[in-house]
């Protein structure tokens, strides 16, 4: 499986921006798609999760209350809607799969990873 993230840039305070993870290659229904950040000097974070065969997302703290994750199984694409932003979220945001249904918020437990995009929220 190969992903492909996109949709990051440069954002004000308070500003929206969706993300988006194109996923090429076969995708084992039971398998995951999340979303996870890495800020300078700082460890890889994660931010959501959903699996292709549920529509139950799974948050990590960064996000809960602000992101939503949604998939589009017919485009093989995970979105994350990132909304009411601030300086805390400026990281590079990955994308990867996790081929089962344990450690979902935990990095090691991912195997395909995407290339990253640089999201930079300004005040």
């Amino acid at each position: 499986v190969q992903l492909q993230a996109s949709g990051g840039g440069l954002v004000q305070v308070g500003g929206s921006l969706r993300l988006s993870c194109a996923a090429a290659g076969q995708i084992v229904s039971d398998s995951a798609i999340g979303w996870f950040r890495q800020a300078p000097g700082q460890e890889r974070e994660f931010v959501a999760a959903i699996r292709w065969s549920s529509d139950s997302p799974f948050y990590g703290d960064p996000a809960k209350g602000r992101f939503t994750i949604a998939r589009d199984n017919a485009k093989k694409t995970v979105y994350l809607q990132m909304n009411r932003l601030n300086s805390e979220d400026t990281a590079v945001y990955y994308c990867a799969t996790n081929p089962g249904d344990y450690g979902l918020d935990n990095p090691a437990a991912y195997n395909y990873w995407g290339q990253g995009t640089l999201v930079t929220v300004s005040s």
